[in-house]
Formats: structure tokens, C-alpha cells, sequence
């Protein structure tokens, strides 16, 4: 297998101001493989580019100078308006199947991948500008970004990382001092994304739709260097990437599941190689709990609904399994035995995303014993909740009490439009808490280690990026981003944070715009 020349440790992160030049050490792998892979272009400069906010706690752990970033050079990096030095600013190319339709290319259309630093942990990340500008797969669109879903990308991507799920993260935001036209006209805005790379299902389907095998072969001797090193000696490493992808994934969804989380555009440009969640376009959180809801006003089938979120993600594994095809038939010695050995690795998906998901609620329920009913005991429950209009969150934080003692069953029960529904599934609960080990009091606080109190709810969000788009009022997004960091922590001056939406204030669709 080819080496994609990826250093295993690279030049440590170094950013400084030199008089007013930025330097972020950057060390760039994806652009040492040929040119078909992307586009070499610069972001597009905007006319007066002023800062929202820097994430001064990422910037840290990879190495920067929070400052530097906020100085009039580094803002005007973080808008586009000048490279940096080591930058070699690229458009990646890739395909995709959007809601169910394969588009052969797509790319970044109003994206720059900067280059690649690595942290000062020795771990490799992307730095990529979200509107930063037209690029030649653009397809129409203006490339640029609007305020709104740049700082719904900063606000869930933050809450998802401060609740353990792997994800993109966001270093910072910037208004470019310009309009973009969507339904009107709105305030523009760069978002500077970090992330473990921007590999998808969807590059892998791009080389796949036009025959290039070799193509293929570079994409996943790079994959496997970057993100899945320990495979590279395997005897089949390319089954054994696609079984790391699988894995990943199937990990990453069962996350999804356990907090309630809804992506809303699960395309496979949209599935990382990473493990990562990626791309927060009309994404959610659910309140009442149903398998059925969707929020993305683009979804009218519900295709990408709550419930379906796993059953499409192995839809999508599968077609990255259908790209690897000729690399996996040449290292196996036919195509049948690739077609089989391809098979074998996603029939893999649904029992590890099981397993994962059964772990986590019983982490949820406070149960640390493995138990054969358990799995029929959290389902009962998840079934009484869509019968009652339960909020998922909020019903299993209030668990947390309940498990300490009988009488914390009270605050549950209210939230059940038939609050003896709940009792009777609470009694089968307590009885099966009498089998564990630990007392109320430790079982309660470690279920409110993996039962966030806070989420991005979607009223308090679009309240936020009204406040921000409509009066460029910031405060309530800079709120919002206070409480969900500590998503787990008992916060009681916070608690409006922690509660459903009133019926006035329902959000009932989620809107793309990035």
C-alpha cells in the first residue's frame, strides 16, 4: 500500500504575531496528493469583517494565540480577506447522494480548507472557512454564508463536543460587513471549522462514479494513514478501514440516539470518515420524545426523521462499500470475495450500534449490572414516553432523582400526560435499581454524568440568532453558549435553560443556510 507521506507527528502548532503577520505552522498533507482531489483557489475577501466570537478554550488546546486570532490581521484570516502564511487554500471535490438521489459533484461550494495544523497533543486537524466565496463547484450559489446558520453551527457543534459526541468544532465566527440574499436579505458571516479531516462517504463516491481505481486506491491509503493508522499493516486494509468507518459510525449514531439529537440532512457528503458529526444544517434537538419527528423544512418525507437516523446511516455505509469495491476485490483476489468481504463489514453496523445504544441507556437509567429484561425496560419507557408527550431530555435528568429515592418520582410523573402510565413503568424500574450495587445517592450522580440537564433547545437558539441577525444583539448567544458548555452541571438560576418550549414559542422547522 502507497504511503500517503502523513508524518505521524507533525511540526508542533506554533501562532504568533510577528508585527501583524499570523503564523499557524501549518503542515498540509491533503494537497500533496494530485490535483483532482480539489481545487486550488483563495477564499473571497469581504468588505469590512469584525469579530462574533473566538473560541478561546479550542484555541488553547490546539496551540493558538486566542488574541492573535482576535487582532485586525487574524480577523481578517478568519473572514477570507487575507491568507495566511503556510495556507494553501483548496476546494475539495466530492459527490453524493442527497436524499436518496446521486449527485456525481458536488465539492465545497462556498468552503476553503485553509490547511492542517497539529495540536500540541500531536493530533492532525482541518481549518476550514465556511463562506469564504464562490468556487468552481459552487453550482449557482453565491458562496457565502449567512449569520443565522453560522452561529446555529457554533452553538450546537459546541454543545455536541461539551457532550462527549465526536464532532467538528467551531474556533470562530465573523461578520463579513456585507448582505447575502436567501428569502431576504441577511447579514453575511464566515465560520472557521475545525475538524479531523473533511474526508466523506461522499469523496470515496466521487472517484468511485468515474472509474478511478487509482484515485480510489490514493483516497484510502490516505484515510487509513490519517485516521485509521493501525489498520495500514492489516492483511486486508481496506476491509479493514471500511470496518473502522462502520464502527465509527455505528458508535456515533447510537450518541445521536441517547440525547435526542436530530442531524436533519444525513446525505452521504454529509457521513465524515472520521467518526465526526459534520455539517449542522437543520439540525435538532427532540423535546417530547417520537421516533417520527423531523424538523428540516427540506425533509418532507421524513426520510432523515429521528427514528430513522440509524437504518440511513447504514444505507450510506453501504455506499461507501460500493466504492471500495475495486480496491477491496484486487486486495482480496476477486470481485466476489470483495463483494462478500464488504457484506461481512456492514453486516457488522447494526448489532455494534445496538450494543452501544442498550449500553447507554442503561448508563441512562442508572443501571450498571447487565440484566436480560433490560433492554424490554428501557423500551417500555421510551414507548410511554411517545404516548404521553414526555420531553426525552428532561425526563431522564429527572431520573436521576428519582433513582436516588421513590420520591423523586414526582417531578417525573408531571411530565406524562398520564401520570399513572409512568408510575406503573416506574415500579418495574425500581425494583430492577434493588438488584445494583451502588446506593440512590451515587447512583443518582452518575446518572447526571451521561443525563444532560442542558441542550441547544431550538426556541432558545432561534432566539438567539434572531437577536443576532435581526438587532445584532449577541448577548443571547453568548448566554446560550455559557450554560450548554456545561451541559451536565446543576445549574439552578439556569433552569428556563432546561425547559421545554412554551407553546408560543415552538420551533417547528429547522431551516439549511450555511
Amino acid at each position: 500500500m502507497a504511503s500517503p507521506n502523513i508524518p505521524p507527528d507533525g511540526p508542533r502548532l506554533s501562532l504568533a504575531l510577528n508585527g501583524r503577520q499570523l503564523r499557524f505552522g501549518f503542515d498540509n498533507t491533503f494537497v500533496r496528493l494530485p490535483e483532482r482531489f480539489y481545487v486550488r483557489l483563495d477564499p473571497t475577501p469581504v468588505a469590512a469583517p469584525r469579530i462574533v466570537k473566538v473560541n478561546v478554550e479550542l484555541a488553547r488546546e490546539l496551540g493558538l494565540d486566542a488574541d492573535a486570532l482576535m487582532s485586525e490581521h487574524g480577523v481578517a484570516v478568519l473572514a477570507g480577506s487575507r491568507v495566511a502564511e503556510g495556507a494553501e487554500p483548496i476546494a475539495l471535490a466530492y459527490a453524493g447522494h442527497q436524499f436518496g438521489y446521486f449527485v456525481p459533484q458536488l465539492g465545497d461550494g462556498r468552503a476553503n480548507l485553509l490547511g492542517e495544523l497539529v495540536s500540541p497533543d500531536g493530533k492532525r486537524y482541518d481549518v476550514q472557512l465556511k463562506g469564504s466565496g464562490r468556487t468552481p463547484f459552487s453550482r449557482g450559489g453565491d458562496g457565502r454564508a449567512a449569520l443565522g446558520p453560522v452561529l446555529r453551527e457554533y452553538i450546537v457543534s459546541e454543545a455536541m463536543a461539551a457532550l462527549g459526541v465526536p464532532t467538528t468544532r467551531a474556533l470562530a465566527a465573523v461578520t463579513t460587513g456585507e448582505w447575502v440574499q436567501r428569502d431576504t436579505f441577511l447579514p453575511g458571516a464566515v465560520l472557521t471549522r475545525i475538524a479531523a479531516s473533511h474526508l466523506r462517504v461522499g469523496t470515496f463516491q466521487y472517484f468511485a462514479a468515474r472509474g478511478d481505481v487509482q484515485a480510489l486506491r490514493m483516497l484510502a491509503d490516505y484515510a487509513i494513514a490519517r485516521h485509521y493508522p493501525a489498520v495500514a499493516q492489516a492483511k486486508e486494509p481496506y476491509r479493514a478501514l471500511l470496518e473502522g468507518v462502520i464502527s465509527r459510525q455505528a458508535q456515533l449514531i447510537a450518541q445521536w440516539m441517547l440525547l435526542g439529537f436530530i442531524h436533519g440532512v444525513m446525505n452521504t457528503d454529509n457521513t465524515s470518515i472520521s467518526g465526526e458529526t459534520i455539517d449542522y444544517g437543520p439540525c435538532a434537538f427532540l423535546e417530547e420524545y417520537d421516533p417520527a419527528k423531523v424538523y428540516s423544512s427540506i425533509d418532507h418525507g421524513g426520510r432523515y426523521a429521528y427514528g430513522n437516523q440509524p437504518r440511513v446511516a447504514l444505507w450510506n455505509l453501504a455506499r461507501l462499500a460500493e466504492s471500495l469495491l475495486p480496491v477491496l476485490a484486487q486486495e482480496s483476489g476477486s470481485e466476489e470475495a470483495g463483494l462478500v468481504a464488504a457484506r461481512e463489514a456492514l453486516s457488522a453496523f447494526e448489532p455494534q450500534f445496538e450494543e452501544a445504544r442498550l449500553v447507554g441507556l442503561r448508563r441512562k437509567l442508572g443501571l450498571v449490572l447487565m440484566r436480560e429484561g433490560d433492554a424490554v425496560l428501557a423500551e417500555n419507557l421510551l414507548q410511554c414516553m411517545v404516548a404521553n408527550g414526555a420531553d426525552f431530555t428532561l425526563t431522564f435528568r429527572r431520573l436521576c432523582d428519582a433513582a436516588a429515592g421513590p420520591e423523586g418520582d414526582v417531578r417525573v410523573r408531571a411530565l406524562f400526560s398520564d401520570p399513572a402510565a409512568y408510575d406503573a413503568w416506574a415500579a418495574g424500574w425500581h425494583r430492577r435499581l434493588k438488584e445494583e450495587p451502588a446506593d440512590g445517592q451515587a447512583r443518582a450522580a452518575a446518572m447526571r454524568r451521561t443525563n444532560p440537564a442542558f441542550i441547544p433547545r431550538n426556541h432558545l437558539v432561534e432566539a438567539a440568532l434572531d437577536a443576532a441577525s435581526l438587532r445584532q444583539d449577541f448577548q443571547s448567544f453568548e448566554d446560550l453558549l455559557a450554560v450548554i458548555s456545561r451541559p451536565f452541571d446543576e445549574r439552578p438560576e439556569f433552569e428556563r435553560y432546561s425547559m421545554p418550549a412554551r407553546p408560543e414559542e415552538r420551533v417547528l422547522q429547522t431551516f439549511c443556510g450555511t
